[in-house]
């Protein structure tokens, strides 16, 4: 398949990015712990579970990047935000406080805000 440069339909690449921001906020923040302000998602739910949880949420997090090198992302953007998975990734081989940094770290949010600043698209 082919990839889209950054010049393609600015439409499309805004609701590429929009449906990455949905997925990104259920994995990292679609749920508030009560009485705070902070947000947690699947992404710290699902870590809980012994070495799997990890596996299995590595994928949607790649999934992101994947998305931004489709859209045309360049290649130290693409890097930046495989670094930030594997901080994260790293973080949970932790058991207990590995989970506690996906609440505070947010990777998936991190690189969708990336996507959002390269690509020069708004926010919802």
């Amino acid at each position: 398949m082919k990839t889209i440069p950054p010049s393609a339909d600015a439409a499309h690449i805004a609701r590429e990015i929009a449906r990455l921001r949905n997925l990104a906020t259920v994995l990292d923040a679609a749920f508030r712990i009560p009485g705070t302000q902070a947000r947690w998602g699947l992404d710290a739910l699902i870590g809980l579970l012994p070495a799997g949880g990890t596996v299995v949420m590595l994928l949607p997090s790649l999934y992101i990047v994947w998305k931004g090198w489709r859209l045309g992302a360049r290649r130290a953007l693409l890097a930046r935000m495989l670094a930030n998975v594997m901080v994260e990734v790293v973080a949970d081989l932790v058991p207990v406080l590995g989970d506690v940094f996906d609440v505070a770290f947010k990777a998936n949010l991190r690189n969708v805000a990336l996507l959002e600043q390269y690509f020069g698209t708004i926010r919802p």
